[in-house]
């Protein structure tokens, strides 16, 4: 599984939503399923899905699918093989 498969997998536990490449395009409150507890889901599962520990101002920071594959790579986990 790429770095991308995996955030997208995370995204998708973490809103509820299906899995799809559509998530890449996702924002922070522009769909519905991303309000504040959903916010905080999502933010626990890209942490268990890349053992990572994030930031209170990553957590703050966090607004989109592009954003958070940002964040991720400051922790060592790269989104290289992410292009498609």
């Amino acid at each position: 599984m790429t770095t991308q498969e995996k955030l997208i997998s995370a995204f998708a536990a973490g809103l509820g939503v299906p899995a799809s490449s559509e998530i890449t395009k996702f924002e922070y409150r522009r769909i519905p399923q991303w309000d504040s507890m959903a916010h905080m889901q999502l933010v626990l599962e890209i942490e268990t899905a890349f053992d990572i520990m994030l930031e209170t101002d990553e957590v703050l920071d966090l607004s989109s699918f592009s954003k958070a594959a940002e964040i991720i790579s400051r922790h060592g986990c790269c989104m290289a093989d992410a292009a498609a």
